[in-house]
């Protein structure tokens, strides 16, 4: 079976390479290629994910829905829609680009960082997940509106909901983003 690799990436988001998913996060990753996924239901609830306690980053950490990287030469979108499938038993009705050039770079007590160029999605499902207990731990559907009641979030979750609730408050209503805003490793096809 072949490695599972992501895409470096320079600062003005052009790839310069690839790594080894397994061992590109430690305490000088390199900036790469990720994507973050909120995902909705049919009652305008969202998807929160607790991450499964063998994660090698932010274990038992809640979080959004569902990260992940793009393979090479993988559409966005794709890759969104394999990892929910993947991660959480989930098929995708929409995947909306909603913040194309979201960046942020953490650091865990332990000294390993996350440091990704890593697009935001929203993304509508009609079934419930039946998630992979190597990735989700739990989860559970909450009002958009009571997110604020959940303190212990994931870094990359905090820095966006801010970003997101400066889209409006309704989530529904969020406006599509261009994908020629992405950086340019995204901008496939």
């Amino acid at each position: 079976m072949e490695t599972e690799q992501v895409v470096l990436v320079d600062e003005a988001g052009r790839a310069v390479g690839r790594a080894d998913k397994a061992t590109v996060h430690h305490a000088a990753t390199p900036l790469h290629l990720a994507f973050s996924s909120y995902v909705f239901d049919d009652r305008g609830q969202l998807l929160l994910t607790q991450r499964a306690f063998g994660k090698r980053t932010w274990p038992g950490v809640w979080t959004n829905s569902c990260c992940g990287h793009p393979l090479p030469g993988e559409p966005m979108e794709s890759a969104v829609r394999r990892r929910l499938a993947d991660e959480l038993g989930l098929v995708a009705t929409t995947v909306d680009l909603v913040l194309p050039a979201f960046r942020y770079r953490a650091e865990m007590p332990d000294g390993i960082v996350e440091n990704e160029l890593c697009p935001v999605f929203r993304v509508t499902v009609a079934t419930e997940p039946v998630p992979d207990p190597a990735e989700v731990a739990a989860y559970e559907w909450v009002e958009w509106s009571n997110l604020a009641a959940w303190i212990d979030l994931s870094p990359w979750c905090v820095l966006q909901l801010a970003e997101l609730k400066a889209l409006g408050g309704n989530p529904s209503e969020w406006p599509k983003a261009d994908p020629g805003e992405l950086p340019a490793a995204a901008r496939l096809g």
